[in-house]
């Protein structure tokens, strides 16, 4: 659910007329419900609640300082990938000592700002980044605190460009290479094995995936504690959302609808992942960011001009790809929604931006309300990535 919606013929956000605030700030103008936003993190806090457990949310899906403010503010941890975003989660109120740095690539510079900001883990991807961070930490006379990422080389069923848990993927170590890594990982000084960590991708509409990473994974999780001093076990984010319908999906009607019966929600999630989970007797962490940020964010536009060719209806807008790159780079679906609702005819139209390359488009044959230069679109689910 969220809190855009048409009253009267208009588009609103929490109360508030979206033109009242394109008059205000201009277009392309991005528009924050912190309303839905707090709510997508507290349902999924509530359904973890029997477990001990920590949300870290994935600050690469939407790092304004606002957002990552309103999550801090509800204790929330954060998942991090840069120093840059690490900076941000501090500026912003969040606690290191709750942030999780994952990514490939981490810097030396990356990870001396880390350790000296004293992060909460480390999600190590490969061996030679272990043997980086103990080298670092042990010049700065600190131990890291890290866990391993294990590939579990189970399928997401997913996008292919953000699917992360199979072999094909650059991401962590194979599954069963884990273990030696370990061993290895123990006689290094000046790293702490902390946990283990695991993310297979991002938008998972089913829960099959998640339970059969995690059936996988528990008992290399249980083998392992036996033998370290863990506190956790990271199952990763990919919880994904409804983009359509977006619009309709905000109100608690469609939710009572047999369109939303097979939606993966937080507690569906939580019932199939609990009972597998809770023996481990560990701190569960969670890193979600679509699912938490995704519907609670449009994107508004002006349209500059409408091009009819005969062959095509071209809408051409002040927002390009570099604001919301989804469309061009996955070909993935944003609905469309006029801030003025009109009846009437629809026609195929694309909707494109003014950049100067043909990949620069939201929509392409999308049936559209006629609409003319100065009218204003949103597009919906447009909070995260």
């Amino acid at each position: 659910m969220h809190d855009f919606h048409y009253l009267a013929g208009n588009l609103y956000c929490e109360g508030v007329p979206i033109e009242l605030l394109v008059k205000k700030f201009g277009t392309p103008l991005y528009v924050y419900s912190q309303r839905t936003l707090t709510g997508h993190f507290q349902k999924l806090d509530a359904a973890l609640a029997p477990l001990d457990h920590l949300i870290c949310y994935s600050v690469k899906a939407n790092s304004n300082l606002a957002v990552l403010r309103a999550l801090a503010n509800l204790g929330s941890g954060f998942d991090i990938v840069s120093e840059g975003e690490l900076r941000r989660v501090v500026a912003a109120g969040g606690s290191p000592k709750k942030c999780a740095f994952a990514g490939v690539g981490k810097t030396d510079a990356e990870i001396e700002f880390a350790l000296r900001r004293g992060i909460y883990s480390f999600n190590v991807e490969s061996e030679p980044e272990l043997e980086r961070i103990n080298y670092l930490a042990g010049r700065l006379k600190k131990v890291a605190p890290v866990a391993v990422r294990v590939n579990p080389n189970v399928a997401a069923g997913t996008h292919a460009k953000i699917t992360t848990g199979t072999y094909e993927n650059k991401f962590g170590i194979a599954f069963e290479l884990v273990e030696d890594v370990y061993a290895r990982a123990g006689r290094l000084k000046n790293l702490r094995l902390r946990g283990l960590q695991m993310h297979i991708g991002s938008q998972l509409t089913e829960v099959k995936p998640f339970e059969s990473a995690v059936r996988k994974v528990v008992p290399l999780a249980e083998k392992l504690a036996a033998k370290y001093p863990f506190e956790f076990f990271s199952i990763g984010g990919g919880l994904g959302i409804v983009y359509q319908p977006a619009l309709a999906s905000g109100g608690a009607d469609w939710w009572r609808t047999p369109k939303a019966k097979d939606i993966l929600t937080p507690a569906k999630y939580a019932a199939t992942l609990m009972p597998l989970l809770k023996p481990l007797n560990l701190r569960i962490l969670i890193e979600p960011g679509r699912f938490i940020a995704g519907n609670a964010g449009i994107l508004v536009t002006r349209v500059e001009y409408v091009k009819r060719t005969g062959r095509k209806n071209f809408v051409i807008v002040d927002a390009a790809m570099n604001d919301l790159i989804r469309p061009a780079f996955y070909d993935s679906y944003h609905e469309i929604a006029p801030l003025t609702r009109r009846n009437g005819p629809v026609a195929s139209s694309d909707i494109v931006g003014p950049i100067c390359e043909s990949g620069d488009y939201f929509a392409k044959n999308r049936p559209l309300p006629k609409v003319g230069e100065g009218d204003y679109l949103a597009l919906m689910s447009a909070g995260a990535y």
